[in-house]
């Protein structure tokens, strides 16, 4: 099986520049969506699959790991005003070991970082390891290059 390279535009006006598989999205290619998102990364049967970035209409960014079409494992999310979550996503939220960082460039009094369960903090604790992971698993979907 050998992929292809090529653009569709879908008639809702969402449009992807990439490779295709067996007329699916498969590699890695751009999907720009109808509400002014726009995803660059990888795709595996059609879905937003393994290192990406998605830019949100509003500014906001997410750059990471994705699974079955939603962030899902470990990544960056930067809303437009500078404040920032590194850590893990779980079906397109904040779910698990990370740091929140303000638009001040502080974490907070206390600190916030632990375990989160979306945008609660449910334990303060060290989140180091998880957090350098998530800051690599950011750099490498910036590094994903699309070939189009």
């Amino acid at each position: 099986m050998t992929t292809s390279q090529g653009v569709y535009k879908y008639p809702d006006g969402e449009e992807y520049k990439g490779e295709w598989l067996e007329g699916k999205r498969h590699g890695v290619g751009e999907l720009y969506l109808s509400d002014g998102s726009k995803y660059s990364g990888q795709f595996d049967g059609g879905l937003c699959f393994g290192h990406g970035t998605l830019l949100f209409a509003d500014g906001s960014r997410y750059e990471g790991q994705f699974q079955q079409g939603k962030f899902d494992g470990l990544g960056v999310f930067t809303r437009p005003d500078g404040m920032l979550f590194e850590g893990e996503f779980k079906q397109g939220k904040v779910n698990g070991l990370g740091l929140l960082t303000f638009a001040d460039g502080t974490h907070g009094l206390p600190r916030n970082e632990g375990l989160f369960d979306g945008t609660r903090l449910v334990e303060r604790q060290r989140a180091k390891e998880i957090v350098t992971k998530a800051k690599q698993a950011a750099q490498t979907a910036k590094n994903v290059q699309v070939r189009v």
